[in-house]
């Protein structure tokens, strides 16, 4: 049984891969249009730096209890940096790259995998982060503290969506695979979640301007700077 996000070729019925691939494409499109907006020369780079990041990171694979391993999402990270439209676009082009060059997720299940992991882990994570930051003091501990959650939570979100499309697929049935992958992404998510706070914090300490949800002054665990990015 797969306990990774990358769903492979044939795990899949048609009718739930063309599903999720109707769901990921009508998402990308708006983000493409978003993008007209919201992209500036300025964040083109920083666009760029992120997939090759993300990429380079979903690569590196940390061991997990009972012999599987998980690897960095990156979808949270990439909401904050470039809010959850472009972060929808970029999780999209690392899991196509991934899928087509390298065999890492099936090319028939590429819909599925772009719904689990970019419009859900972008989306979902951009969102839940501009909500957060309406209600939440304006703090940088508690920005960060955020930001760690919204990461945990993108990867459950992600694993029980593989869950459901594995069980309406008549692959594994739900009460089998869904506490299995909960469970082990349970615990990948805190390494996500440990990762992106550490990497959010040295964004913060050194360069605020660059993120896009939520900006606050240097190493300073007081009121905001600025009002957070809308998501």
């Amino acid at each position: 049984m797969p306990l990774a996000l990358h769903i492979p070729d044939g795990f899949l019925s048609a009718e739930v891969a063309g599903a999720a691939a109707i769901v990921a494409v009508a998402a990308v499109a708006y983000g493409l249009r978003r993008a007209d907006r919201d992209l500036d020369e300025a964040r083109v780079p920083l666009l760029g730096v992120l997939a090759a990041f993300i990429f380079a990171a979903q690569m590196l694979n940390f061991p997990i209890a009972g012999g599987t391993s998980g690897h960095f999402l990156g979808a949270t990270l990439a909401a904050v940096m470039l809010g959850p439209w472009l972060a929808c676009l970029v999780m999209t082009v690392v899991l196509a790259t991934q899928a087509l060059a390298f065999a890492d997720g099936g090319i028939t299940a590429l819909g599925a995998n772009v719904l689990n992991m970019g419009v859900l882990g972008a989306l979902l994570a951009g969102f839940a982060i501009g909500a957060g930051l309406r209600v939440l003091p304006r703090t940088r501990s508690a920005y960060l503290g955020l930001v760690g959650t919204v990461a945990w939570l993108a990867v459950t979100a992600g694993a029980a969506a593989t869950s459901i499309e594995l069980a309406a697929s008549g692959t594994i049935p739900l009460v089998v695979t869904l506490p299995a992958m909960l469970g082990v992404h349970a615990l990948i998510g805190i390494g996500e979640a440990a990762i992106t706070v550490a990497a959010v914090s040295a964004v913060l300490a050194s360069r605020p301007d660059l993120i896009a949800l939520g900006r606050f002054e240097p190493a300073v665990d007081g009121p905001a700077s600025t009002a957070p990015a809308g998501a």
